[in-house]
């Protein structure tokens, strides 16, 4: 029978995207697995499956189209043998009903909203497990039992991209709470309404029209805005801040540096930033109460490992990709790493495990000239690190006035989960980490 193409999930957190190529055409043939088109997020540009063997019957969403929500047929394969009659078959069926119209999704066809009513009242209980070869091969190679993913395929039909998901926010291990976990009641800090501001009308009518130019907000800005608002207004923020002299660092970073291979395989050039990320790593597993996140919900998570993410300035937005368990790394490794990272985020490419999750993170504005900042929480952790300009100050060293290198690190706490003793405890480990940094050696 004609099956349905739907606009997959491509993170947990996705509602929409933009379909911005093809490639395939109709009347190609394709396999389950082949790649057949590009779809982009707020985060990065993903590639797209087909489900079932068959041919390309219809291509109901054209490319560039935006604000394409998921779950939204993009495209019919039909079986061996079908014609485009089996097109009409499945979009007149007698059983639908009517999709309501919704703006969100322009150039939407009749085909496409038709075969929505209808799949959307299909019902989705079956004996078997509905999941395509790739992500089958992904699921026996990660060691996921299928039956603890949700799939977002036609039918609920498991593909790679659910295999995915699953992996970056389960990791690779099959456990029965891996199903609950995935099952359970939402955790999100989402209120369920936020506070508005002015009405756009009511802005615009504040300045002459030929006094402004209007940008549209893309698909990045547009999550940016959400996330921070909902961080800002549902998680009690404070703050701590401490001056932490570099002098030690510094001199250890030149040494080591002057010591690097220049290119090859061993290749590196630490900064300190890689010092910054390691030195809170360690402080989080010197302080574990501290590498937590709340949940509304199950409770706090107590994380075993210290997840750094790292804040990248892209055009138009930022990405924080993470630095997995960085406790246990070097710091050629976490700098190497953290290049590769910073790298993919600006040309859009990074995968979904890269950036998602997290324990804590890291938002360096210190090559802008910024002395000190206060950062904002990225949910769900419960922690960022604010790290200012490292400049010459006046210091007193042995009761003897002197200059020194000396930054300011602002850390912004969620107090629903580390009062303030524990944040001060945080801060302090990382400030004798960064003033004696022979201990990031070891």
């Amino acid at each position: 029978m004609a099956v349905p193409i739907l606009m997959p999930a491509l993170s947990p957190t996705m509602e929409e995207g933009k379909l911005a190529k093809w490639l395939v055409k109709e009347g190609d043939k394709v396999s389950s697995g082949d790649i057949i088109a590009e779809i982009e997020t707020d985060k990065a540009t993903m590639e797209v499956e087909a489900t079932d063997d068959g041919t390309i019957g219809k291509i109901t969403i054209p490319d560039g189209t935006d604000n394409v929500k998921v779950g939204t047929p993009i495209a019919i394969i039909l079986a061996e043998g079908e014609t485009a009659a089996a097109i009409d078959a499945l979009t007149t069926s007698p059983k639908q009903t009517p999709v309501p119209h919704n703006d969100a999704v322009k150039n939407v066809s009749p085909v496409a909203q038709d075969v929505t009513s209808q799949f959307q009242a299909s019902s989705n209980n079956v004996d078997r497990i509905m999941a395509s070869p790739l992500a089958r091969r992904v699921a026996i190679n990660a060691d996921i039992d299928l039956k603890a993913v949700n799939g977002s395929g036609p039918r609920g039909r498991i593909i790679k991209v659910d295999v995915d998901n699953f992996i970056a926010l389960n990791g690779q291990k099959n456990s029965a709470n891996a199903s609950q976990s995935q099952k359970a009641p939402s955790s999100s800090n989402t209120p369920s309404s936020l506070p508005q501001g002015m009405a756009d009308s009511s802005i615009l009518a504040l300045y002459n029209k030929d006094e402004y130019d209007i940008v549209p907000v893309d698909g990045m800005r547009k999550v940016i805005a959400k996330r921070l608002l909902e961080s800002k207004t549902t998680i009690p923020h404070f703050y701590l801040n401490a001056d932490v002299n570099l002098d030690n660092l510094l001199e250890l970073r030149q040494n080591l540096n002057a010591r690097a291979p220049q290119e090859g395989k061993g290749a590196y050039k630490l900064s300190v930033n890689d010092f910054i990320i390691k030195a809170l790593a360690i402080a989080l597993q010197a302080v574990p109460d501290a590498n937590v996140t709340w949940t509304d919900n199950s409770g706090i998570l107590k994380h075993k490992y210290s997840d750094v993410g790292v804040a990248v300035a892209v055009e138009g937005g930022l990405f924080t990709p993470v630095i997995r368990k960085a406790e246990q790394k070097s710091l050629t490794l976490i700098s190497n790493e953290m290049k590769e990272l910073a790298k993919k985020a600006r040309a859009k490419k990074l995968l979904p495990q890269e950036y998602q999750g997290g324990t804590t993170a890291v938002s360096n504005l210190g090559m802008f000239g910024v002395k000190n900042f206060n950062a904002i929480i990225n949910p769900p952790h419960a922690s960022i690190l604010a790290v200012g300009a490292g400049e010459q100050r006046p210091i007193v060293k042995d009761g003897v006035l002197a200059i020194g290198n000396v930054m300011t690190a602002t850390l912004s706490i969620d107090h629903r989960a580390v009062d303030g003793a524990l944040g001060a405890e945080l801060l302090k480990v990382f400030k004798e980490l960064i003033e004696d940094p022979i201990a990031l050696l070891v």
